[in-house]
């Protein structure tokens, strides 16, 4: 069984940065993605990355703030947030793909494994 373990969250003025981890065990994972969900919102894909790193997705709203990246040597994901605004607080959860698909890290149907999240507030 895929284990996923986030940290990393926490409050932060808005303008600040954070950089969340996402530790992994148990089989192979391929794509790995972070997602994010706001009191009363959908949980929604904000970033995805390859098995290899040579491919990412970013949503829209994200774009050019956050950065994914991976160690494999580590097993471990990261998620650099920069320029917080109030209205990336959510809950952010880390998430897996345990088959290799074309593309996969940009489709949020494809992640099958999830982390408990970890919690990012921000304040004005």
């Amino acid at each position: 069984q895929v284990q996923l373990v986030e940290s990393g969250g926490g409050l932060v003025q808005a303008g600040g940065s954070l950089r969340l981890s996402c530790a992994a065990s148990g089989p192979t994972t391929y794509a790995r993605g972070w997602f994010r969900q706001a009191p009363g919102k959908a949980r929604e894909l904000i970033a995805g990355i390859s098995w290899s790193g040579s491919g990412t997705y970013y949503e829209e709203s994200v774009k050019g703030r956050f950065t994914i990246s991976r160690d494999n040597a580590k097993n471990t994901v990261y998620l650099q947030i920069n320029s917080l605004k109030p209205e990336d607080t959510a809950v952010y959860y880390c998430a897996a793909q345990s088959e290799l698909y074309r593309d996969g890290w940009s489709y949020s149907g494809a992640y099958d494994y999830w982390g408990q999240g970890t919690q990012v507030t921000v304040s004005s």
